[in-house]
């Protein structure tokens, strides 16, 4: 994939029954289904069966089964309610008739409310004044493990800048956080809410063991460990455009028991607070 043009045809599905979904997929350098593809896909499914003014607020979900790239997945929607205000719809994600994955997701009717946010971090690097990945293929690539020089050479539709370079040649602890500004490839003007949301579910699934594994970085790497989503929760907040760059910005509370756990924010480049996450990861060292 080169551009968010291609994202979107990824994500929208095909219809094959009332409630009934086919997707297939796209690597991103793993031998299984991106998490993220098959969350924002299951949200194109649910979206598809909700009324177009109940926007989505919150996604729980649990990923099951590593997923086969070469095998369609079917999404299966269940109606769970239709309230005054609220829509709640279940997903249920299968591949040869095995669950790899299930969801829930509710919708809220646009309403009028008191607010605040958590406000952005201040004095943080701009994307301006940082290295994408696919320029440090370029500038650092003699000198890249050829297992990571591979993951960041693949095309991808997101530009991804992280504030923080690790030195793969000499790693060190680091705080378990992690901040990285991203941004789509091609235009994104003219997007609906949905469409957004689904963008932004997929791109929340990327880079988001890193503060669970920085700790730990002098001994922990993605070389050395056997690593995937377990679940992943959403909270969105807000209306916003993919016409700027944006900050991915986590924090992980506890590893533990070959699991990590990282929380975080989707902000706006000027400051507004887009959506929030949270996942549990695996972790585990692999035996040598």
């Amino acid at each position: 994939m080169k551009n968010v043009n291609d994202l979107i045809a990824l994500l929208n599905l095909e219809k094959i029954g009332a409630n009934t979904f086919k997707g297939v997929s796209e690597t991103i350098g793993s031998p299984n289904v991106f998490g993220g593809q098959v969350l924002a896909q299951s949200l194109n499914a649910a979206n598809r069966t909700v009324p177009k003014e109940r926007i989505l607020h919150s996604l729980h979900s649990y990923f099951l089964e590593a997923g086969k790239l070469d095998v369609p997945i079917i999404f299966e929607v269940e109606e769970m309610r239709d309230g005054g205000s609220f829509s709640t719809r279940r997903v249920k994600a299968t591949q040869n008739e095995v669950t790899i994955f299930i969801l829930a997701a509710s919708f809220h009717k646009i309403e009028e409310g008191y607010a605040h946010q958590k406000a952005i971090e201040a004095n943080i690097k701009q994307p301006e004044e940082l290295i994408s990945w696919s320029e440090m293929v370029e500038q650092f690539g003699d000198f890249i493990p050829k297992n990571m020089k591979a993951f960041l050479s693949i095309e991808r539709p997101i530009e991804f800048k992280p504030t923080v370079i690790p030195n793969p040649l000499d790693p060190e602890d680091l705080p378990a956080e992690d901040k990285i500004w991203f941004k789509l490839k091609g235009g994104s003007k003219g997007l609906d809410l949905q469409t957004k949301q689904q963008i932004l579910t997929y791109i929340s699934d990327y880079n988001v063991l890193n503060a669970a594994i920085n700790p730990n970085a002098s001994k922990a790497n993605f070389g050395n460990l056997q690593t995937a989503s377990l679940d992943h929760s959403m909270w969105f907040f807000r209306d916003f455009d993919f016409d700027d760059w944006m900050l991915f910005s986590s924090e992980s509370p506890n590893s533990f028991g070959a699991r990590g756990l990282s929380k975080g924010n989707l902000f706006t480049r000027d400051g507004q607070l887009i959506a929030s996450f949270a996942q549990e990861g695996l972790i585990r060292p692999k035996r040598k």
